[in-house]
């Protein structure tokens, strides 16, 4: 583990953060700043499809709908409750602007992945689609060795951070609030994981498109309430995010504190862990969808980035600055000295700011969407590794005893201390991330020429 912490910290070095943004800030200037100018044009192929009376679906593959779900299943993680309140602890309010920042990138790279993911995809073995990063990667870019290596990094990351961290959170959720039984809770929720995952890909998406609405609507329904409670806080907290994203220093009294690095390295770091943008992960939920053009997908991987981290982590930001929970005075003495509480930031951190204005109402409101984004963690992360594994062998015959193996790590998971895995869990993490975006770069100028071409379609009289 020393030696995958000396090349994880290596590799998330600054430059690697940098390169998300200079992707994502390349698709954005290529496209005039698509997200931006055409915004209603994006919403209007998602959130306005939902609204429209549905077509007879003909042949294999999932909705659209069904698509988004699956890859929000993932990325609506455990990092919209802990992340954030761990990237404002140590990075300070700053941190929350340069997330926005992040996010606002992203949704372009977003955008590219998946209407790569769609324009590269094949057909698979049950009648649906497949597509992801390795076959643009090895149809695409020509390269079988860059998918092998992001399949297996993908493979390794679904048992880790997508699984074992996953039931971890669950079970100490679940003691912490009720006693109960770690062991007991990992058994639990693998024999649940495990009647979803026999009925395969189609049946996970049945299942997050009703779990992903409630648990979103849950969450964002409590931290709503906490901020029309706290409104007369809101414009003190939006002023303290952009003034300390620029000046940390200046904006909380000067001295020895918070730096501009600090903030941007957390605060990007913090989009890109929740909304997956660059990672290419998502693009493989994306690439199963039933969809008549490569270009109508990327509106919903837009619209996937500016949910997961423009609305639901934004909706935690501002619950613990508004709140009083957080005290940047506090924190910087915490981290000067060297010695950080568990309780001072993550689910604790979010908890007391829920809690603080919502009562006990507000903690289970926080346990129950853990649990719950958790959970659908598992899910989404169990289709990565399984159609990454399927590209690696070129069939199913292993997926029986992925599933088998998936399952044990759950209940290890439940009962294990995970925080040695984390830095695997970064290391394949980046490992996924350098072969995706050289590939979504090369690829760039046919992804851009598709969306030129769709973008004109839908405009022209």
């Amino acid at each position: 583990m020393a030696f995958a912490e000396r090349l994880g910290n290596f590799i998330w070095n600054p430059w690697l953060l940098g390169l998300f943004l200079l992707s994502g800030l390349y698709f954005s200037v290529r496209t005039g700043f698509f997200q931006l100018f055409h915004v209603r044009l994006w919403l209007k192929t998602t959130l306005g499809s939902l609204l429209r009376p549905k077509r007879r679906r003909e042949g294999g593959g999932l909705t659209q709908l069904q698509a988004l779900s699956t890859a929000l299943a993932s990325t609506i993680g455990t990092g919209s409750i802990a992340g954030v309140a761990t990237a404002i602890f140590y990075g300070g309010p700053g941190a929350v602007f340069w997330m926005w920042v992040s996010a606002f990138l992203g949704m372009m790279t977003g955008c590219v992945e998946k209407t790569l993911a769609v324009r590269y995809r094949e057909k698979s073995r049950d009648g649906g689609w497949q597509g992801g990063p390795m076959c643009y990667m090895e149809r695409g870019v020509g390269s079988r060795t860059l998918a092998a290596l992001f399949s297996l990094c993908c493979v390794a990351a679904s048992l880790g951070g997508g699984n074992v961290v996953q039931a971890n959170s669950i079970a100490a959720s679940l003691e912490a609030a009720f006693g109960w039984d770690r062991l007991a809770v990992g058994l639990g929720t693998a024999l649940l994981a495990g009647l979803i995952l026999t009925g395969g890909m189609g049946r996970v998406a049945r299942v997050a498109q009703r779990l992903v609405p409630a648990m979103a609507l849950l969450y964002l329904g409590s931290g709503l309430a906490v901020l029309l409670l706290r409104r007369e806080q809101l414009p003190r907290a939006l002023a303290l995010i952009f003034s300390s994203a620029l000046s940390p220093s200046a904006a909380l009294g000067g001295g020895a504190g918070y730096t501009l690095l600090t903030a941007l390295r957390h605060g990007v770091a913090r989009g890109v862990f929740t909304n997956e943008a660059g990672l290419g992960t998502s693009a493989m939920a994306h690439g199963a969808a039933q969809v008549d053009h490569p270009a109508r997908q990327g509106m919903w991987g837009i619209f996937e980035v500016f949910c997961s981290t423009l609305v639901v982590c934004t909706v935690t930001a501002l619950v613990i600055l508004v709140s009083g929970a957080y005290d940047p005075e506090a924190a910087l003495a915490q981290l000067q000295t060297g010695v950080v509480p568990d309780a001072a930031m993550g689910v604790p951190l979010t908890a007391r700011a829920f809690s603080s204005v919502l009562g006990p109402a507000g903690t289970w409101a926080v346990s129950l969407s853990l649990i719950l984004f958790a959970f659908s963690s598992i899910l989404g992360w169990s289709c990565y590794g399984q159609q990454s594994l399927r590209f690696l062998t070129g069939g199913d015959r292993l997926l029986p005893t992925y599933r088998a193996v998936f399952l044990l790590c759950t209940v290890l998971g439940a009962v294990a201390d995970v925080s040695p895995l984390w830095q695997l869990v970064d290391l394949c993490n980046a490992l996924m991330a350098l072969p995706n975006l050289a590939a979504i770069l090369l690829l760039a100028p046919r992804a851009l020429s598709c969306l030129a071409e769709w973008e004109r379609a839908q405009t022209a009289p």
